[in-house]
């Protein structure tokens, strides 16, 4: 069952999601675009030419996603790793509609995670390649973007990261790879907020809980339908896939859902240079996922160091 949702009023508001071919950032795109925000998408994923992801994905489909829902969209073949791309799409932005008043980064570098290799073995260039990914992507963006949205007083930059800076700051992230560009990304918020305040701008860095995207349902053979049943089926059963973990899992909804409340809460400020989480703001906008529940991942998995996944009754974290 889906709990549906009234989208807040983002009427008249400019939206840049990057890296909004699937996941999160599609899903951000979806939400922003049902709120009135005009959308543009980026995406290297594009109909006949896939990205080194391999994915069926597109940044076309997301755009088509949102005029099917009522929205408005601009799709772009963007690499954000590519500086004179970028520029080209602020100028074309600014071209188009003279201001830019939401700036999603959403790029994450999933494709290029080795987990639990240590340094010595990790291969150099995907180690590099996922700090790129992960983090030049949102410099690179940020840097041809800020200028145009400093205009106007009000700027949302919103970076999507994996792990909350409470979370992270006591947990290594399984290589120093990922490690340093989960945690970079979420000193890049606060670097950021403090230069937007004297514009009246906002930075938050947000990260969702266990992510149930199309990558983690195909990586875990499972469904939307059937995730559930398909996790609890494996309670007990060490390096089963989906693991009985995933009961904890949340869709892309409930994070999207808490980035537009953020971006049209007039008192967003508050937020500057924070590190939040899907959770915290669902609580914070009273908002739940699809299912009507509000998963609290983050605690789940810090109580799970004190007992066992098994032992703890996932209702109580839902």
């Amino acid at each position: 069952m889906t709990t549906p949702t009234t989208p807040p009023d983002l009427s008249g508001k400019i939206a840049l999601v990057a890296g909004a071919t699937r996941g999160a950032g599609r899903a951000i795109a979806l939400e922003l675009a049902r709120a009135g925000a005009l959308v543009y998408c980026t995406g290297r994923s594009t109909a006949g030419a896939p990205s080194d992801y391999g994915r069926p994905e597109t940044i076309e489909g997301t755009a088509e996603l949102i005029v099917q829902a009522g929205g408005e969209a601009r799709a772009a073949v963007v690499d954000h790793l590519d500086i004179g791309a970028v520029e080209r799409l602020v100028e074309r932005i600014d071209q188009e509609q003279g201001q830019l008043d939401i700036l999603i980064n959403d790029i994450g570098g999933e494709a290029y995670v080795k987990f639990d290799t240590p340094l010595w073995e990790y291969d150099l260039r995907a180690g590099r390649r996922l700090l790129d990914t992960a983090l030049l992507t949102h410099l690179n963006t940020s840097r041809c973007a800020l200028g145009l949205m400093v205009r106007t007083t009000g700027a949302l930059v919103v970076e999507v990261t994996d792990g909350t800076r409470h979370y992270n700051a006591t947990h290594f992230r399984s290589s120093v790879f990922l490690d340093l560009a989960k945690t970079a990304v979420d000193r890049f918020a606060f670097a950021q907020g403090h230069e937007l305040a004297p514009y009246g701008g906002t930075a938050v860095s947000v990260s969702p809980g266990w992510l149930r995207s199309e990558m983690m349902l195909d990586h875990f053979s499972t469904t939307e339908q059937d995730w559930r049943d398909h996790a609890e089926a494996n309670r007990g059963i060490p390096e089963a896939l989906p693991p009985y973990e995933f009961v904890i899992s949340e869709t892309p909804a409930m994070l999207a859902r808490g980035v537009t409340a953020l971006a049209a809460d007039p008192d967003r400020a508050q937020w500057n240079t924070r590190s939040t989480s899907s959770f915290d703001l669902a609580e914070h906008y009273d908002l739940t996922d699809v299912d009507g529940s509000r998963p609290n991942a983050w605690r789940f998995m810090s109580d799970m160091e004190h007992t066992t996944a098994q032992e703890l009754d996932v209702e109580e974290y839902r």
